[in-house]
């Protein structure tokens, strides 16, 4: 009744007619024909009976009562079904400004942000001088980790987390299970790495969250990291993928020195090994 009382009959597209109305909004009358149900079935939503819905009339009158995605699939999980994914609210759109903000804020730990098929949308200095992120590569996180030699040199253990890392891969997918751009991204990696291939055959899947690494840095040696995945909930096609020194190995006095002029200075250029 609120959602109903929001939308004006103009912005509903039906004619004003300049009469004043008792209520504002739309009556439960005008709501049903415009999402195509019958006049009492609405009035029996609208009071939370006991009766059949289906997601295509939940989305008719979802989309009479300008609904945002949030509201959408609240709307389905009232009616007792399991809710459509989270789609980005236009309102949400131009967040990577902020975020950015926020990954740099990280600084001098390497965060970086990317997008459900896990290409790289932002990053901080951190992961250009740790993780080797660099314009000239496949900004794509699961390829660049089966494709980058000067990743794959720093990786120690790089077999040990490969199977966790496609595993994850396919956690993902299975979340948007026709979506091609998930297609397009698995299919390059299998064209680019027998190793890949090898892995995404055995159907493994596993939930993103935190993962252990040990990198050898070129400068600075040895570096131990818990990678942290998160979502963000007002824009549920990102993730920001925030790495953390591990306490008592000296790694966060290495980060800080690479973060410092002399540091930058040496790390200017990333090599192997």
């Amino acid at each position: 009744m609120s959602r109903r009382a929001r939308v004006t009959p103009v912005e509903a597209g039906l004619p004003d007619g300049g009469a004043r109305r008792r209520t504002p909004g739309l009556r439960r009358e005008e709501v049903a024909v415009l999402a195509g149900v019958g006049v009492s079935w609405y009035q029996w939503l609208e009071q939370g009976r006991d009766i059949t819905v289906s997601p295509q009339v939940l989305d008719s009158v979802g989309r009479v009562l300008k609904l945002s995605s949030a509201e959408r699939r609240h709307l389905y999980v009232l009616a007792g079904l399991n809710p459509p994914p989270a789609e980005v609210d236009p309102a949400s759109q131009d967040m990577c400004e902020g975020l950015q903000r926020l990954i740099n804020a990280w600084m001098p730990f390497p965060a970086h942000i990317m997008d459900r098929y896990w290409n790289t949308v932002r990053y901080n200095d951190a992961a250009a001088m740790v993780l080797a992120m660099r314009p000239e590569i496949v900004q794509n996180c699961l390829i660049a980790f089966f494709t980058d030699p000067i990743y794959r040199s720093r990786a120690q253990g790089w077999e040990a987390i490969a199977h966790h890392v496609v595993a994850q891969y396919r956690a993902a997918c299975s979340e948007h299970p026709d979506d091609d751009g998930f297609r397009a991204v698995v299919e390059e990696a299998q064209e680019r790495s027998p190793e890949f291939t090898e892995l995404w055959a055995r159907r493994d899947i596993a939930p993103s969250g935190q993962v252990r690494k040990e990198l050898e840095h070129p400068v600075v040696g040895t570096l131990f990291v818990e990678s942290t995945n998160l979502r963000v909930p007002a824009r549920p096609d990102l993730s920001i993928v925030l790495h953390t020194p591990l306490p008592d190995t000296g790694t966060e006095a290495k980060l800080q020195w690479l973060d410092s002029p002399e540091g930058r200075r040496g790390s200017m250029y990333p090599v192997p090994g």
